[in-house]
């Protein structure tokens, strides 16, 4: 079947109204086993390293229950699926690869956590989803043959989410894809929540314009960054203009971004940060952004879901790092919206590893209301 005829045929069953969604409980229910989380990002993602040694030393049981005696209650678990595929036309997922992840799972739920399996493709998968068929044959056949196999878990302690921010810019042809994949999931475990989102890197902009799939087992989930000019400053991918940014304070004023512009040599990023100290960014707005999600699901009565905020720590000062993370955790938590930082040990990260061990930031676990 062509990929127009799919893309209607996702629409058509699940259509873009949400009548269906409305006083349904279980989605919500499931949401509150997200209330507070961390994103696993280097283990089974973003890494060219799947070698047993590394992936065996990238986070112990005791890790994983120090995380739970924290105070979260839920991990998002990065998966890369290309390294899991035996063969891609069908799906056909490889043994050792799956026995480890498996193993991972099973770690994780029992030190008391519950796990998103958030499908972390590469450039290489999400981009051929823009474009012909091909592609979007073999993110189903994925899904069917991944939600098949952990159908058998329990679906109060494992989620799908259906791929990490999606690129693509049309609007309509993800919700098609995202429509038919659903409905690939729900076939093959028809009792696991699954975790939804918009195209365009998963913003609230893409979000908002986007309507929910008629399913009454679906949470949605956004991620928000911004302001992008202090949460990325210093950051060598994305865009090109952040890589020079250095000392953007949070909350942002006129006044307070003086010093950060004199240092700036490039006149277009100098009126970007001089936008930014005008807009005045603090937790007030912070505040009426996250305001605007919830009131997206309210209207459309459905579960929301953060899952992902934070800040880069290489260049950020680590004070206005931990008000701005306390800013948006405690906008989030003010309308009942779930999250997980990004991330455990990255250059985003809660902790830092190192030959004494694993050291938790203090002030970023208190800035997420945890620990105390």
């Amino acid at each position: 079947m062509r990929l127009w005829k799919w893309l209607v045929a996702g629409l058509a069953i699940f259509g873009t109204t949400c009548c269906a969604q409305r006083g349904n409980s279980l989605a919500f229910q499931r949401a509150e086993h997200l209330r507070r989380g961390i994103n696993l990002s280097g283990w089974y993602a973003q890494t060219r390293d799947f070698s047993p040694a590394r992936m065996d030393a990238y986070m112990s049981e005791a890790d994983m229950k120090a995380l739970k005696a924290m105070g979260f209650d839920h991990v998002r678990l990065s998966i890369d699926p290309e390294p899991l595929i035996a063969e891609a036309q069908t799906g056909t997922l490889r043994p050792a690869p799956m026995a480890r992840l498996d193993k991972t799972v099973a770690q994780l739920t029992d030190a008391g956590l519950t796990v998103v399996l958030d499908i972390h493709a590469e450039e290489s998968w999400k981009t051929p989803l823009a474009h012909g068929d091909d592609g979007a044959a073999r993110f189903f056949a994925f899904w069917a043959a991944f939600a098949g196999h952990f159908a058998k878990t329990d679906p109060e302690r494992v989620f799908f989410e259906v791929l990490n921010e999606p690129t693509m810019e049309d609007l309509y042809r993800w919700e098609g894809i995202q429509a038919r994949a659903v409905a690939t999931i729900r076939r093959a475990a028809p009792r696991h929540t699954i975790i939804a989102t918009a195209s365009q890197w998963s913003k609230i902009d893409g979000l908002l314009a986007m309507e929910p799939v008629r399913d009454e087992n679906v949470i949605y989930t956004f991620h928000d960054y911004d302001p992008m000019w202090f949460t990325h400053q210093g950051a060598t991918w994305g865009s090109e203009e952040w890589a020079s940014l250095r000392g953007i304070p949070y909350p942002a004023t006129p006044e307070n971004i003086q010093a950060a512009l004199g240092q700036e040599p490039d006149e277009r990023v100098r009126l970007w940060v001089q936008r930014y100290g005008l807009e005045r960014w603090d937790a007030t707005r912070l505040g009426a952004e996250v305001a605007a999600m919830h009131d997206w699901a309210q209207r459309r009565g459905v579960p929301l879901y953060c899952g992902e905020f934070g800040v880069y720590k290489v260049y950020a000062d680590p004070k206005s790092r931990a008000t701005w993370i306390s800013d948006m955790r405690t906008a989030l938590e003010s309308k009942h919206i779930g999250w997980a930082m990004w991330d455990w040990d990255a250059n985003f990260g809660l902790v830092t590893k190192g030959s004494d061990g694993t050291v938790v930031d203090q002030n970023v676990l208190h800035a997420l209301g945890l620990g105390k």
